[in-house]
């Protein structure tokens, strides 16, 4: 299925390979089997590294299936402060020789390797790390693109799509940043909005929710801008960012911001987001009235850190034999499976 078809269809599945993940092997190997077991885009860092890296592994999948209709490539920016564009950093040398690193133990990305500080290649800015320390080591360092760099890049690597994460009060802000992928040239397939309900969801801690009618009116404001430039919109309502590998709870945070404001938002599609995990569907279902309705409801789902933690130990046990996942027969099949089991109820024709 088309991208297009399955966002009408409601069955639009989207990776998210991270938008501070610089993991250029667990990349290469995330996008090879996702594209295998029907992803429809993928979205990735805005870096030539990763972006190469991404194209490596689709051009593994189609050498599986030459028929394969690739998945689009989303570049993610955005327009400050923004949980997703952060890395964690300490100086190992302050750290106790008694201190049992509870840090590396909860690092879902494994990017905290004994006796050293955080993999800037792995990390990818969850943050779990930083309230885990003891001794209050651990600082989050936020980056991002200047905005003279940002036309260039995008025309250098040519995406499908461009997500911007945005917040509340910052309209002004995504309206430069906007400006910025304009001037790109590119004539993307859809321009994705990534926004919560946290005010202000750049800085360390919860943050006050706002209403629904606050947050749509936001998205309307970003709906004026996408409309004077021709963009189509997709809008990505971000639950709980980062937090769908941490248990099934958390799907009820995205699935609740997307039915509160499906009569709210612009025109668009809307996807779950933050939090999506193997009981986002279900509860989608339950909670809008069937199969039916649920396809109505949301035109789909982003993955993103149980994707990853899926076929995690697979791609480290690859790397500890000194290969891509992608280049082990014995183990990739077994890769796939996990992957197509997370997004093939999504594909599902039924309802």
């Amino acid at each position: 299925m088309r991208p297009e078809q399955a966002l009408v269809s409601g069955r639009w599945v989207k990776l998210i390979c991270g938008a501070s993940n610089q993991d250029l092997a667990a990349i290469e190997d995330l996008c090879g089997l996702y594209a295998l077991a029907g992803v429809h885009c993928i979205d990735l860092a805005a870096d030539e590294a990763v972006v190469a890296a991404a194209r490596r592994g689709l051009s593994w999948a189609r050498d599986q299936r030459p028929q394969l209709r690739p998945p689009w490539l989303m570049l993610s920016l955005s327009d400050g402060e923004d949980p997703h564009f952060r890395k964690a950093w300490f100086d190992p040398g302050r750290c106790p020789p008694d201190c049992p690193r509870p840090c590396a133990r909860i690092c879902p990305a494994e990017a905290i390797p004994a006796g050293a500080g955080v993999s800037r290649e792995r990390c990818y800015g969850c943050g779990r790390c930083l309230p885990a320390c003891p001794h209050g080591l651990i600082e989050a360092r936020s980056h991002g693109l200047d905005a003279a760099a940002v036309p260039g890049l995008l025309a250098r690597l040519r995406p499908d799509a461009v997500e911007i994460h945005t917040s509340l009060g910052r309209g002004e802000a995504f309206g430069r940043r906007l400006e910025q992928v304009v001037a790109s040239g590119l004539p993307l397939r859809r321009l994705a909005v990534s926004c919560g309900a946290e005010a202000g969801a750049g800085a360390e801690g919860r943050r006050p929710t706002v209403s629904p009618q606050d947050l749509a009116s936001e998205l309307w404001q970003r709906f004026a801008l996408l409309r004077s430039h021709r963009f189509l919109p997709l809008w990505q309502l971000d639950g709980r960012p980062m937090s769908g590998d941490v248990g099934d709870g958390t799907a009820h945070a995205a699935v609740n911001l997307l039915l509160a404001l499906r009569e709210l938002a612009p025109p668009g599609p809307l996807q779950l987001a933050g939090g999506t995990n193997a009981r986002s569907l279900p509860l989608l279902r339950q909670r809008s009235g069937g199969p039916r309705a649920a396809r109505s409801a949301a035109a789909g789902v982003a993955f993103g850190g149980l994707a990853r933690r899926l076929l995690a130990p697979l791609v480290l046990e690859a790397e500890r034999r000194g290969r891509r996942l992608l280049d082990e027969p014995a183990l990739w099949p077994q890769g796939l499976a996990l992957a197509q089991g997370l997004v093939s109820p999504w594909l599902a024709a039924d309802g």
